[in-house]
């Protein structure tokens, strides 16, 4: 009895330190991230007073059609056009907006668009980020791949 007595006054000794460090990190986007389809991982990090987002994996590097590696083909402006794909940032100006949420822009390489863009950490291991065109805002759920 005594030794679940002292097991128990050790847990509560200790907890209140446990629980600070945790609730720090719960809104932190930075790490690696798979993005919903598997195809990409981007590396999130705080960048200035925001944060960044960078592709560091693609599932298919290579374009099956050259053989080379994947570009930004789909960029409207042709000097970009040929900047690999790894190595691209995909997020611009992301700002906190709220205590585990961003806004800013997002390229999106599949069309060559930017969009108005939200990030937010909705749990500790999915990151969704959504990208909105007016007041339609589609968007995806980004599983954590590492830290």
């Amino acid at each position: 009895m005594a030794c679940r007595f002292a097991f128990f006054v050790a847990m509560l000794i200790a907890l209140p330190g446990v629980l600070p460090a945790r609730a720090q990190t719960a809104g932190d986007p930075s790490g690696l991230w798979l993005t919903q389809a598997g195809d990409a991982k981007v590396r999130v990090s705080k960048c200035g007073a925001g944060i960044c987002g960078v592709v560091v994996w693609l599932r298919e590097p290579a374009d099956p059609a050259t053989g080379k590696p994947q570009v930004d083909d789909k960029n409207p402006n042709p000097a970009l056009r040929q900047r690999p794909m790894i190595g691209l940032p995909l997020f611009g100006g992301m700002r906190a907006s709220a205590p585990g949420k961003w806004s800013g822009q997002i390229y999106n390489a599949d069309d060559g668009s930017t969009y108005a863009s939200n990030v937010s950490v909705t749990g500790q291991d999915t990151l969704r980020v959504e990208g909105c065109v007016g007041a339609l805002c589609g968007g995806e759920n980004w599983t954590r791949a590492g830290r």
